[in-house]
């Protein structure tokens, strides 16, 4: 699977979504949504996010950071 930078994908070990930052070897660069600690995944351990998805994390970083809960 090819995937331009930038793409929102969710690792499906853990369902987490996170942008597609590069590949680093073998596995595939991921950061959160909203910034934060990117980590690996292997290419055939994500899917494309949906919209909803997409939706669903932004609105979840935007709430945490109105709570003060991230910076």
């Amino acid at each position: 699977m090819t995937l331009p930078i930038g793409t929102y994908v969710v690792d499906i070990r853990t369902g987490r979504v996170g942008r597609f930052m590069g590949a680093a070897g073998p596995f595939l660069s991921l950061r959160p949504v909203g910034g934060g600690r990117e980590w690996e995944c292997a290419p055939d351990e994500v899917r494309p996010a949906t919209a909803a998805e997409r939706i669903s994390a932004t609105t979840a970083y935007v709430n945490a950071r109105s709570r003060g809960e991230v910076t």
